[in-house]
């Protein structure tokens, strides 16, 4: 069991001990060492009870439910506490912004123990009168619920791809030689509402039986038959289909299934569309297809029936960013803020990697749940990226900060600190609840700062969870245009963001884009392959993305922008 499992299965116990009101004491113990255990390097599960209760901020009755967690996955405590709380009760705790406590009053005032009852109770108004909430918080509620409601049975693109390596896995081991996942993970979306497979030259009662020994799936046979097999995932409620054909047709079908209907409709030359064309006649690739049409090929992600359209004009595509065009990993955490690793790892971790440099952005002091960083500890982390950079070299580490966006739209810091970093990301994350003139004028103001170099998370969103606030994008893209701000694609799976749908106008306006991972310990790193696949389909090339670019470059860059800025 990895220390992620675990930390969540504390986190939920001390989450239904607030909720039942048991022993503040108690409460506070299990949140502190929830922060000490996100942050710790070793295996909880290679530790012994006696290791256990060393570790800073765990005594021996913490000690006890960690190694029952271990061995069982659970604790006697968490098993009592979850007796008591009806299910209906869990789910209302998964509502963001609203605590247990709050729970608590909604449940034992309005006897209310079901998200249903809960969003009617909102009709109603009866939740603005309970004391505490008021009607701003009942509306937060009310839409809480229905974004729930509506991304029911969908995973964002990285649970997705769990899921996804499993099944090929499955498919090869069962002697498959040809098949290719389809739909929306094919075509690298955001977020997956089914998860489909086309399989060639094999019959279905093969696979159905290869699969059904795993139990990873609930057949659905009421609506499957011969050419195809439905269900669902026992783990995730997502649907899932696989289609079955001759190798003669699989890159025909493989089209139809992996690209959007206003793609399929471009019509060619002579009035023909790509659909029309690959069904006309069965094709063994995809690139046949293509190479029938007279267009160049395009790749899933971009087939979408947008910024693709002025390649079947021109007759050529550009060469897609790939991961490994990046130089450098800007946007990311260290323990000087909220992060799991320190600079130290984070830095010879990113090395290792290969990479050229690392941005270190730690949160502005604003963000005070993150710890953010007040003058005293940049004026230490400075130091340290100083000592680590004549160690490191030719390897550098650039100073940078996430400056929290202010209501006004002013950053963080004044201006005698803002001028000691080498870079600033600038981002929101407060007061969320914004209309789109303001959240525009926001970011706008935020943008017009000389000593903003790029734009963090512009939407705030995170993706199945909360919607980001609203913004004008043409407005936000055009200012980051006129004063040279880069965007960032936030690579995190969660957010990506800026959202896919808006690179191809960024890069009409020339507006550069960073691939951030916003990484609070060393394996978010991985997460840029996530950025790169939004990128991509926008039409993200090697010259338009800035951490792409070179050491010198974007040192530079920096150099220049701040030399502007201080005069």
């Amino acid at each position: 069991m990895e220390n992620k499992d675990i930390v969540k299965i504390i986190k939920k116990t001390a989450e239904l001990m607030e909720l039942h009101e048991e022993n503040a004491f108690k409460v506070r113990s299990f949140q502190n060492a929830i922060f000490k255990l996100e942050r710790l390097e070793q295996s909880l599960a290679n530790l012994s009870s006696a290791e256990l209760e060393k570790i800073d901020g765990i005594g021996k009755s913490l000690a006890l439910v960690i190694a029952q967690i271990i061995e069982s996955g659970s604790h006697p405590a968490l098993d009592n506490l979850l007796e008591q709380t009806p299910q209906g009760v869990l789910d209302m705790l998964s509502i963001k912004g609203v605590g247990p406590k709050k729970i608590r009053l909604l449940w034992k005032e309005l006897e209310i123990d079901n998200l249903d009852d809960l969003l009617q109770a909102c009709e109603d108004n009866k939740v603005a009168k309970v004391k505490g909430f008021g009607e701003k918080t009942q509306e937060n509620i009310k839409e809480a619920i229905l974004f729930k409601a509506s991304v029911s049975g969908q995973l964002h693109y990285a649970e997705a791809e769990e899921l996804v390596d499993e099944i090929d896995k499955l498919l090869k081991a069962a002697g498959v030689k040809k098949w290719s996942s389809t739909g929306d993970f094919q075509m690298k979306r955001e977020v997956i509402t089914q998860l489909n497979w086309l399989i060639a030259d094999i019959d279905a009662s093969t696979i159905e039986h290869k699969i059904a020994k795993e139990e990873l799936i609930e057949w659905d046979e009421q609506n499957s038959g011969p050419c195809t097999l439905r269900g669902k995932f026992r783990s995730k409620p997502i649907p899932v289909e696989f289609r079955f054909c001759d190798q003669a047709e699989f890159g025909s079908l493989l089209l139809i299934k992996s690209a959007s209907p206003q793609h399929l409709g471009f019509q060619t030359e002579d009035g023909k569309t790509l659909q029309e064309i690959a069904t006309k006649e069965p094709f063994a690739t995809e690139e046949e297809i293509y190479k029938k049409a007279n267009w160049p090929y395009i790749a899933p992600e971009m087939r979408e029936g947008l910024a693709e359209a002025e390649y079947f004009k021109n007759g050529n595509t550009p060469e897609l960013l790939e991961v490994s065009d990046l130089k450098g990993i800007l946007h990311n955490h260290s323990t000087y803020s909220d992060g799991k690793h320190s600079l130290r790892e984070m830095a010879s971790y990113c090395k290792e990697l290969g990479y050229e440099y690392l941005g270190i952005s730690d949160h502005s002091r604003s963000a005070f749940y993150a710890q953010g960083l007040e003058e005293e500890a940049i004026i230490k982390q400075h130091k340290e990226i100083d000592e680590l950079n004549a160690e490191l070299k030719p390897f550098k580490v650039f100073k940078g900060i996430e400056s929290d966006i202010l209501n006004d739209g002013a950053l963080d810091y004044p201006t005698n600190v803002l001028a000691s970093f080498d870079f600033i990301v600038a981002s929101i994350h407060s007061n969320l609840n914004m209309d789109s003139k303001k959240a525009t004028e926001r970011l706008i103001r935020a943008i017009a700062n000389p000593y903003t170099t790029m734009l963090g998370h512009p939407t705030g969103r995170l993706l199945l969870r909360r919607e980001g606030y609203p913004i004008d994008h043409k407005a936000v893209i055009d200012a980051c245009a006129h004063y040279g701000v880069i965007i960032e694609i936030n690579a995190n799976p969660w957010r990506l963001d800026l959202d896919w749908r808006w690179v191809h106008y960024a890069l009409e306006k020339n507006v550069m884009l960073s691939i951030n991972p916003d990484a609070h310990e060393k394996a978010g790193y991985d997460h840029m392959k996530y950025g790169v696949y939004v990128g991509r389909k926008g039409g993200l090339t090697k010259n338009m993305t800035f951490n792409a670019k070179s050491l010198a470059e974007v040192e530079k860059h920096f150099a220049d922008r701040l030399k502007k800025a201080s005069k």
